[in-house]
């Protein structure tokens, strides 16, 4: 297997590489037969490892073994069509592909210098995204603002309060900083505020649908200027978490530019949906935020991590982020056809993470990924309907794309009942939460291979239940 230098011999690494696609394509076809939980208590697959690295070499043949006696039996059912859990976090092959195409090349996307097709392939795939999405023109690349591929949802909201803390600073003493989100939003927010140096967090009251109220956050405003403190960053949320409600953004972004403050929207899942322009409404005053985020490795086919941030001003991110030190400078730089990515995110290093999503845009099209998107709403709305014809089932909140939010009318015990009903059946998986101490079961519905098949044999689990 090994050849001069200790490097593996094209022979046989393209007789691996053969060998691993087979088995990829085979648990890609028996994932929906495999456990959603993995039948494992803490500790066991530990043991299944050995205590210390080998010194000699081991075959291929030993490791692809590997595969199936110890790491198969770790898996969570993350591709299952059952699983609906949490929000999805998808594949698909283009994007299995190109993952296996990046990983050859090994680019270090940091500058334009350091590899030219890793950075200008995310400028235009990112600009096609602002068109294919309905987004502000000002985003593109040839404006003012821009986009930048990230790690996270959670990378992206942090950046956002790293940038807005920076900005508001520089008039204004970093202890008397406030950040304000909805009640709601994920907690990514608070974190991140606590990440960026803000004292001062508020969780802003939310309507009967779960959405931020605009007076609510006004006067929050209005008391911690009366305090003394200075509003420096706002968060509104385009899909929550927990039920996927949408902040008003237009009347917060009215406020946040009176107030001079920064002005973030997470639209990690729901984000995708907007490539079908019936979702849009859900997005209207985005040309006055600030930035912007979502998830393509949710729902978009686009396996983790691959998450879009843009801006709508990129030189407060530069001013925040850019420490040019004399190993980093190139010629380059000073084009102005030139973006160097490691000024839009914390890390200096990056990955070549446009590839995969280039090949799912194309491979798809733009009218296959609409399709798959309504696809998963319909069912969505299917499920909704059966929930709503229910005697002792009840929504939690309108179910306008694909999460599902229900419990039983009898309180959180029945409820709880159905979640392990559900759990139990080996053939779906839902994850419960809470709000104002109801408990309720989420169903989110966005797996890349989920059918109306998927969607009878979770309701069976429930009915069973009742």
């Amino acid at each position: 297997m090994v050849g001069k230098n200790g490097l593996v011999r094209p022979d046989e690494f393209r007789k691996n590489a053969h060998a691993l696609v087979d088995w990829i394509a085979d648990y890609l076809e028996r994932s929906a037969d495999l456990p959603i939980v993995p039948a494992v208590a803490p500790g066991e697959l530990k043991a299944r490892l050995p205590a210390s690295a080998p010194e000699a070499p081991e075959s291929f043949d030993e490791l692809m073994a590997d595969l199936d006696r110890i790491v198969v039996p770790g898996l969570t059912g993350w591709q299952n069509p059952g699983w609906f859990a949490y929000f999805p976090g998808n594949s698909s092959p283009p994007s299995l592909l190109a993952e296996m195409a990046t990983a050859a090349f090994g680019q270090q996307g940091m500058m334009w210098a350091t590899s030219p097709i890793a950075t200008e392939l995310e400028m235009v795939v990112l600009d096609w995204l602002v068109d294919l999405l309905g987004l502000p023109q000002g985003w593109k690349m040839s404006g003012p603002g821009g986009g930048a591929i990230q790690v996270s949802a959670s990378d992206s909201s942090h950046l956002a309060l790293v940038v807005s803390r920076h900005r508001a600073q520089a008039t204004n003493p970093i202890d008397q900083l406030v950040a304000y989100t909805s009640a709601q939003s994920h907690s990514s927010i608070e974190k991140g505020a606590r990440v960026a140096g803000f004292k001062h967090f508020r969780a802003i009251d939310v309507d009967d649908e779960f959405a931020m109220r605009p007076e609510a956050l006004e006067a929050a405003i209005a008391a911690d200027r009366e305090s003394g403190l200075i509003p420096a960053f706002v968060c509104s949320t385009v899909g929550t978490t927990g039920t996927t409600a949408t902040d008003p953004i237009e009347p917060i972004a009215a406020i946040a530019r009176r107030e001079g403050m920064w002005h973030h929207v997470d639209a990690a899942f729901v984000g995708s949906a907007m490539i079908c322009p019936e979702f849009r409404v859900h997005q209207q005053g985005l040309e006055l935020v600030d930035s912007y985020v979502f998830n393509p490795h949710k729902w978009l086919l686009t396996n983790f991590d691959c998450s879009v941030f843009y801006v709508a001003d990129r030189q407060p991110l530069h001013e925040t982020l850019s420490i040019v030190p004399p190993y980093l400078r190139s010629a380059a730089a000073t084009s102005s056809e030139v973006v160097d990515y490691r000024d839009w995110q914390v890390p200096l290093g990056r990955r070549f993470r446009a590839l995969k999503l280039w090949w799912v845009l194309r491979y798809y099209g733009a009218e296959g990924l609409r399709s798959v998107i309504r696809r998963h709403v319909a069912l969505g709305h299917d499920l909704a309907a059966r929930i709503e014809a229910e005697p002792d089932l009840e929504l939690v909140a309108p179910a306008r794309f694909s999460l599902v939010c229900f419990r039983h009318r009898a309180g959180n015990e029945a409820t709880d009942r159905i979640v392990e009903a559900i759990n139990s059946s080996g053939a779906s998986y839902v994850t419960p939460s809470l709000i104002d101490e109801r408990r309720f079961i989420r169903v989110s519905i966005g797996q890349t291979y989920t059918e109306a098949e998927h969607i009878d044999r979770l309701w069976k689990s429930i009915a069973g239940a009742l």
